[in-house]
């Protein structure tokens, strides 16, 4: 007998197994727009009556290297989570509704029960998002991971009706930008992190682990009922906030914010002063405790705070719009497209 796929390194029989038991993890995500089940060649569905103008909003992610430490510390249950958040987030910048999300889970071996443990918080983030987790890909690629790795990447398609499109034009001098908390690092700055617990390890069940493991705070159903009074978002992922904030409004315009208005998970400070981090790679790597800010007018402020509040969140107004080229006071960051200026320390 010839030489088989099985013994070259991929096993058919343990890709069919995996698709059969995630079918019923994508059946929890179905939505009524859904034209076919899983495991056809193409995921099919139609738009939801709802929009006249629907414009599609695309996002794509990874977890990046936060996967290596949820491998070494088997701590595999929530990265599936992690994936949606990082892209049904990015999708709900433009005011979108996450619809529909695939994911590539690609590995040198096939555990089965890896994988399902994976996709499992795929499917949870799925249904904390509202969106179908509608199709996949599963790749046995022997020889090029080793044994116990995989990677990840997910794919989200959002929509939002035209008129409801949330681009940043809107935002304005004197508009409050309110921040609301995030669970952790989220899934940035996983290689410094890394980097540090090399020189300072931690055992698995160190409640620190717990820390920088805790998922990705997925904002979706905090934040879509004030979308009609929100003038721009931003969700702060790599870059902290100096790259990311300045990328909700225009080049003319600066952030400053009031890095007193909020107290930073414990995490942080453990990263920082274990790292002998400064303030300015903090602020250009980690989101510091805020994952998602909105900016508003002031009238609006209180009804959103409310809202984010009674809906769980933990969300307080951190600073406000500014002309570029403004000045910090003390302890404040002024971000703009052009740079920034960092006033004092974080602590």
């Amino acid at each position: 007998m010839g030489l088989t796929y099985q013994e070259s390194g991929v096993n058919i029989d343990a890709g069919n197994t995996l698709v059969k038991r995630i079918k019923a993890l994508a059946a929890n995500t179905h939505r009524p727009e859904l034209l076919n089940n899983l495991g056809g060649f193409a995921a099919l569905a139609s738009i939801p009556e709802k929009y006249n103008e629907p414009i599609l909003v695309t996002g794509t992610d990874g977890v990046g290297t936060k996967l290596a430490l949820a491998i070494t510390h088997n701590r595999l249950e929530t990265i599936g989570q992690d994936l949606v958040a990082m892209s049904v987030n990015d999708v709900l910048v433009s005011g979108a509704e996450p619809f529909l999300f695939l994911d590539y889970f690609a590995t040198g071996k096939l555990d089965v029960d890896v994988a399902e443990k994976v996709i499992t918080g795929i499917a949870k983030g799925c249904e904390i998002a509202g969106c179908a987790l509608a199709g996949g890909e599963t790749a046995e690629m022997p020889g090029f991971y080793r044994g116990g790795e995989f990677d990840l990447a997910g794919f989200c398609i959002g929509l939002v009706e035209k008129a409801e499109l949330v681009s940043g034009s809107n935002v304005e001098v004197g508009d409050d930008l309110i921040g609301l908390t995030s669970s952790g690092p989220h899934s940035n700055g996983y290689s410094l992190i890394r980097e540090i617990l090399k020189k300072h390890p931690l055992k698995s069940h160190d409640p620190l682990i717990d820390q920088l493991i805790a998922p990705t705070k997925i904002y979706v159903k905090s934040i879509s009922p004030l979308l009609s009074r929100v003038n721009g978002l931003a969700h702060i992922t790599g870059g902290g906030f100096i790259d990311n904030i300045p990328r909700m409004f225009s080049s003319s315009l600066a952030a400053d914010i009031d890095l007193t208005s909020w107290v930073p998970p414990k995490i942080f400070q453990w990263i920082q002063e274990t790292g002998n981090i400064d303030n300015i790679e903090m602020l250009r790597t980690f989101n510091c405790g805020i994952g998602f800010v909105i900016a508003c007018k002031p009238q609006n402020t209180e009804k959103i705070l409310s809202s984010l509040n009674n809906s769980g969140e933990n969300a307080q107004v951190i600073g406000t719009v500014s002309p570029a080229g403004a000045k910090p006071e003390s302890r404040h960051l002024v971000v703009e497209s052009e740079g920034f200026i960092l006033n004092d320390s974080l602590s």
